[in-house]
């Protein structure tokens, strides 16, 4: 199992940044991808970036040149730097983890709250 808990969401004014942070923990010995979801109110959830096991990352093309997924191995930590928020970045932001193999596994974390809002 893998517990992946968020933190570093908040209201913040347009304009404004944001860093998200997903401490890992459990057996994260195996994991070959985390990355970052956010839903909006009444949307569908929508990938925003990842990371794979060895760094290559992935962006979702509307947000590649605001937002940047970075990693701490020493902390186990994800992190998800948000600049130039928009009210249309309004959303819960959901960590998650992937495991590949015979089966895949992917774990959540509970979610954080980011308000864009004047």
């Amino acid at each position: 199992q893998v517990q992946l808990v968020e933190s570093g969401g908040g209201l913040v004014q347009p304009g404004g940044s944001l860093k998200l942070s997903c401490a890992a923990s459990g057996s994260i010995f195996s994991i070959h991808r985390m990355g970052w979801y956010r839903q909006a109110p009444g949307k569908e959830r929508e990938l925003v970036a990842f990371m794979t096991h060895n760094e290559l990352t992935h962006y979702a093309d509307s947000l590649k040149d605001r937002f940047t997924i970075s990693r701490d191995n020493a902390k186990n930590t994800l992190y998800l730097q948000l600049n130039d928020l928009k009210p249309e970045d309004t959303a819960v932001y959901y960590c998650y983890a992937m495991r590949f193999g015979e089966q895949t596994d992917t774990y959540w974390g509970q979610g954080t709250q980011v308000t864009v809002s004047s």
